[in-house]
């Protein structure tokens, strides 16, 4: 979903709006300058509510599509008056501007004992906690040993014996 449109200023900065339903701010784009080969590309800088400064609340790394080999910016926007951060993705266009469209992050089920596919359901537990049982182990309960309190039972039976 697209959120926002950067278009080049006459400085060549990237300057625009990004608005969704609880958050909205001018950005502009920052190269970032490293020898790194997985530092990001560009800061993304959002001008504070006093209009007086740039704060940096995120960063953008550059990537190329597998099937198309479009390149495209892909990172986070992060601010504390955001619940969570914000997945966004910007995508040049041919006047040279970007639109930026936030994405949420898919949950991953490739863990074993996970749901599969389509379903939203939870493995099963096991009244033991779902631990396995220690090798060597000959109580099979709960791995604490064997007590030495007497049962319930026990205890009603020795005191109708004492009252006796």
């Amino acid at each position: 979903m697209n959120i926002g449109t950067l278009k080049a200023n006459a400085d060549g900065v990237h300057i625009g709006r990004i608005v969704t339903m609880a958050f909205a701010a001018t950005i502009a784009l920052r190269e970032f300058v490293s020898t790194n080969e997985r530092a990001p590309a560009f800061d993304v800088m959002a001008l504070s509510a006093d209009r007086r400064s740039w704060v940096k609340v995120g960063a953008l790394w550059e990537y190329s599509s597998n099937d198309t080999g479009e390149v495209f910016l892909s990172g986070r926007i992060d601010d504390p008056s955001l619940d969570k951060p914000i997945d966004v993705a910007m995508f040049r266009q041919d006047d040279g501007s970007y639109n930026v469209a936030w994405r949420r992050p898919q949950r991953k089920r490739t863990l074993p004992g996970m749901a599969s596919e389509g379903e939203d359901t939870l493995p099963p537990l096991n009244a033991t906690g779902g631990e396995p049982e220690q090798a060597g182990s000959t109580t099979g309960g709960d791995g604490l040993g064997e007590s030495t309190a007497p049962s319930p039972k026990t205890k009603a039976k020795a005191k109708e014996t004492a009252d006796a």
